[in-house]
């Protein structure tokens, strides 16, 4: 069950030109939150940035009852958020959305991420255990790779791909997660970024017979499924519905999503 909460900042931290870290104290969605869900945060008083910015969670530490988000600079709301400091107070309802599913049956998984859909697999792999755990990460230049040393330590492998070359594989993520399948048949994939990414990580999920997790990126207004601001289209009995993002996911098995060409 989600709460709204007004919780303390213990850490700011700039990852990159654009990309932050924020550390919050909250022993409520530590003791809670579940990976692939998320926190809406009012970013200002006043008028400025009326509705509420959807983060995912990073990370969680338990006994330290912290909560780790990582997010980037996109509009007024985000700017201000980047400009708090320790100690400040945080106006923030969480957790909230459905997880993704982990299984022990799953021994051999991978994560595909793209730019800032990289930030609630992190919080994934450090839950998933007694598995072998692989990480595919895209980033647009070398400038955008963040946490890097954190998904080392969190698997078993990570490539990591830019759009430029300026580090490592140039070229799409998805490229080398087809080679690494050729040898490697994953028990799931799960995925979280640019619709683009998703679609051809589905695709290639489905054409080698694996199990698939999205995590999608909407606009959100409220976060709690009362508005229509994050519908997707995902299959029903009759064709097809429109669902929530904020409620009916963020997570989705990949089979239920219907991706618009």
């Amino acid at each position: 069950m989600s709460k709204i909460l007004n919780e303390k900042v213990e850490m700011v931290e700039k990852l990159s030109e654009s990309i932050y870290k924020m550390r919050i104290n909250s022993e409520y969605i530590a003791e809670n939150a579940k990976p692939g869900q998320f926190v809406n945060i009012k970013c200002c008083e006043g008028i400025n940035a009326l509705l509420r910015r959807p983060i995912s969670i990073c990370n969680v530490d338990k006994l330290k009852k912290t909560v780790d988000i990582v997010f980037q600079i996109k509009g007024i709301g985000t700017e201000y958020l980047s400009k708090k400091s320790k100690g400040d107070k945080l106006d923030l309802i969480g957790p909230l959305g459905n997880p993704f599913t982990i299984l022990e049956e799953y021994k051999n998984i991978a994560v595909v991420g793209g730019g800032i859909g990289i930030f609630p697999l992190l919080y994934l792999l450090n839950e998933v255990k007694d598995a072998k755990k692989s990480a595919f990460l895209g980033f647009r230049s070398k400038n955008f790779v963040v946490l890097k040393d954190e998904f080392k330590k969190a698997c078993d492998g990570v490539i990591i791909s830019t759009d430029d070359g300026s580090e490592d594989y140039k070229g799409l993520i998805t490229e080398p997660l087809e080679e690494e399948i050729k040898n490697n048949k994953f028990d799931i994939i799960y995925t979280c970024g640019p619709t683009p990414m998703i679609k051809k990580v589905v695709d290639i999920a489905n054409k080698n017979n694996i199990k698939c997790q999205v995590s999608l990126e909407q606009r959100m207004g409220c976060g709690i499924g009362a508005c229509l601001v994050c519908a997707c289209k995902t299959k029903s009995d009759d064709g097809w519905k429109y669902s929530h993002v904020c409620k009916d996911g963020p997570v989705f098995w990949s089979d239920e999503v219907i991706f618009d060409d």
